[in-house]
């Protein structure tokens, strides 16, 4: 294949994946066909097996896509912010009516666990998952010592991003009710500690985590 085509055809492979973690996230993986990921992405239904062995190899990357997109924002602070700061507003943001609202462009752990937890083990939903969750600890370990939290180890790190998933979910499971604020802001006051936050739980931009 010469090289535009090769590049041409990665490109669009991206988009598939790109498009599909944000389906997924949003409506669940078994509410995503492959007719609906091809058109998110702009592309025809025909070329999906020239990019994907089946609908299962697509969610998986796209499910490791996901996580990937909020690792890097986890460790890559805006521009003259330090690191202290970025972590209180990702913490913020991740507790946010924003993000809760937005499960497209929000967090995979949250907007797939029901999917994975209802896959079979050796699924490639559940590894690309499982392995996702490991990251993402790994990340918040990281970041927390940089920000200067010595104390922080993986124990107290997978208390943290399950005490802020299992808020997200509810969260969103109450959306409508004002039970559903409530939820958020009490964790985010929680994980937050003596952190500085906005009220809203949004950074300087304005963006959901």
């Amino acid at each position: 294949m010469p090289r535009a085509s090769r590049a041409e055809a990665e490109r669009h492979r991206e988009q598939v994946i790109a498009a599909t973690a944000n389906l997924v996230r949003t409506h669940g993986a078994d509410k995503v066909t492959v007719p609906q990921a091809m058109a998110a992405a702009g592309l025809t239904h025909g070329g999906f097996y020239r990019h994907f062995a089946s609908k299962d190899d697509l969610v998986a990357q796209a499910c490791s896509a996901a996580f990937a997109e909020r690792l890097a924002a986890m460790e890559e602070p805006p521009e003259g912010q330090d690191t202290s700061a970025a972590r209180a507003a990702f913490l913020a943001t991740y507790l946010s009516s924003r993000h809760r609202d937005n499960p497209g462009l929000g967090c995979a752990a949250a907007a797939l666990a029901v999917d994975a937890a209802r896959a079979e083990p050796g699924d490639p939903l559940k590894r690309a998952y499982t392995e996702g969750v490991r990251n993402l600890v790994g990340g918040m370990e990281r970041n927390a010592r940089a920000s200067g939290d010595t104390a922080a180890d993986q124990s107290s790190v997978l208390v943290e991003l399950a005490t802020m998933v299992g808020a997200l979910v509810l969260s969103r499971a109450c959306a409508g009710d004002e039970l559903s604020d409530r939820i958020l802001t009490v964790v985010r006051d929680h994980v937050l500690g003596g952190h500085e936050h906005t009220t809203d739980g949004k950074d300087a931009s304005g963006t959901a985590g």
